[in-house]
């Protein structure tokens, strides 16, 4: 069976590796143009980009696939089935219609629950207790397909959403290679609509949504800091110097007649900031352009006191 793969992300690295591993024929990947990336901006292949090169096998970058002059080279090959997985870009009803058994995607959520970009941050921020990964046949909607395989997943209290996107991608790994080797035998499984109820949007996640308010009930902040790791990064402001928080925890601690984003205490392993109804352990920070460090190096290295405050005046 003729295999083609779409996606970008790490995401997308982990499905289409173990593609491979399971032995599948790949005949070509689709992903997304090489991006600026990191500090220095360079140009460099998506994860999905490199496995494929190391691999000889075909790689498309299309900026858009949605003028019959970018498809024409694509479909011009044979496949029997595209694999899908955060790739990045729309699938036009010619492509959906391209290979002999349609289009198959990978989709972090349990459908019809976070249709959309962001699904593993979305349900971090919402603070599910469950989630999922969803097999589904693509249509021309936004992932509207029926369903081939369902898999759920607890969201752990600890969970950030590389750890969670570690857990769905390799339960959506086992899920599609388990399928495609039945429909490769010629029994796969029946496609069932999905339920006609519950459906939620994962809108994008913009930067604007990274900056901490810490008027906001702790928890909230909590799910922010660990829905945003390790892209954006929560961020706030200490001194008039943006400063990004990456591991953090709610700490049972009364702040009452302290205004929110309040430095409490900066003894031991975390700074202690106050909250909307409570208080944040702060483990790990980041200032900007500078490296991650912890609560006690980055104390060390300013002059931050009980009293100090977060979130006030201009980066």
């Amino acid at each position: 069976m003729k295999v083609g793969f779409a996606g970008t992300p790490a995401f997308a690295e982990h499905v289409f590796a173990s593609l491979l591993d399971a032995g599948f024929t790949l005949s070509l990947v689709l992903t997304q143009p090489d991006r600026p990336r990191g500090r220095g901006q360079k140009l460099l292949p998506s994860p999905v980009k490199r496995i494929a090169l190391q691999r000889a096998i075909p790689v498309y970058q299309p900026p858009t696939l949605l003028t019959d002059a970018v498809r024409a080279p694509l479909l011009g090959n044979a496949i029997d089935v595209l694999v899908v997985a955060a790739y990045g870009h729309i699938l036009p009803p010619a492509v959906l219609a391209w290979p002999r058994h349609g289009c198959i995607n990978v989709h972090a959520s349990l459908l019809p629950r976070w249709r959309g970009a962001a699904p593993i941050q979305r349900a971090l921020l919402a603070g599910d207790a469950e989630t999922g990964v969803t097999l589904m046949q693509m249509d021309a909607g936004l992932d509207t397909g029926p369903m081939l395989d369902a898999v759920r997943i607890p969201v752990g209290p600890r969970d950030t959403a590389a750890t969670l996107e570690q857990k769905l991608a390799a339960e959506g790994a086992r899920s599609l290679v388990a399928y495609l080797h039945r429909l490769e035998a010629g029994v796969p499984d029946p496609p069932i609509p999905q339920p006609a109820t519950g459906a939620t949007y994962a809108s994008k996640i913009h930067k604007t949504e990274a900056a901490i308010d810490w008027n906001a009930p702790v928890a909230a902040i909590d799910r922010q800091v660990r829905a945003f790791d390790p892209v954006p990064g929560a961020r706030t402001v200490l001194a008039g110097e943006t400063v990004k928080v990456w591991c953090a925890q709610p700490v049972a601690v009364l702040a009452r007649d302290v205004a929110p984003g309040t430095v409490l205490a900066t003894d031991g392993e975390v700074i202690l900031v106050a909250c909307g109804d409570g208080a944040l352990g702060i483990a790990e920070l980041q200032p900007a352009g500078g490296r991650r460090m912890s609560a006690a190096a980055f104390v060390a290295g300013r002059r931050i006191a009980p009293g100090g405050r977060f979130g006030v005046g201009a980066p």
